[in-house]
């Protein structure tokens, strides 16, 4: 069994150009994602964009007239704030889809025994800088306290 060392390649790039595609278009449509929240009262609604920002704010009655201005800001204050917790969670769901790519590319590239830690990564190129050793002893006698305490 021999090695396909081409194939592996355009294997790993097809996943990337996939990969690439579809945050592509998360990307688009979280651009054009918005959230929305109503006051209990029903008497405003607010809608936000992905990055929290106001888009639109309906009042619904004219009760807000005969509000003092510290419970309209309460009002306010709320249903902006819920609004942009909606949005957030329609980005956190988005951006989980996303959560096992690195892995999805290792796996298809054969690469399976690299470390996944950054650190575990880069350790060969840090263990060039001087005091290397003693930064990694330091470390392993840190971990050796936190398993004794």
């Amino acid at each position: 069994m021999s090695f396909d060392a081409e194939g592996r390649i355009e294997q790993v790039m097809a996943g990337l150009r996939e990969q690439t595609e579809r945050m592509t278009e998360a990307r688009a449509e979280l651009d054009r994602a918005t959230a929305s929240a109503t006051s209990k009262d029903r008497m405003v609604t607010v809608t936000v964009g992905p990055q929290g920002q106001v888009i639109s704010m309906n009042f619904r009655t004219t009760a807000y007239q005969e509000m003092a201005p510290a419970e309209l800001a309460d009002v306010l204050t709320h249903v902006l704030n819920e609004a942009r917790g909606r949005m957030g969670e329609q980005v956190t769901e988005r951006i989980k889809s996303f959560a096992n790519v690195g892995e999805q590319i290792r796996m298809a590239a054969g690469l399976t025994d690299l470390p996944t830690d950054l650190d575990e990564l880069f350790k060969p190129l840090r263990s060039m800088r001087p005091g290397f050793e003693a930064e990694e002893a330091k470390k392993r006698s840190t971990k050796q306290e936190e398993f004794n305490g």
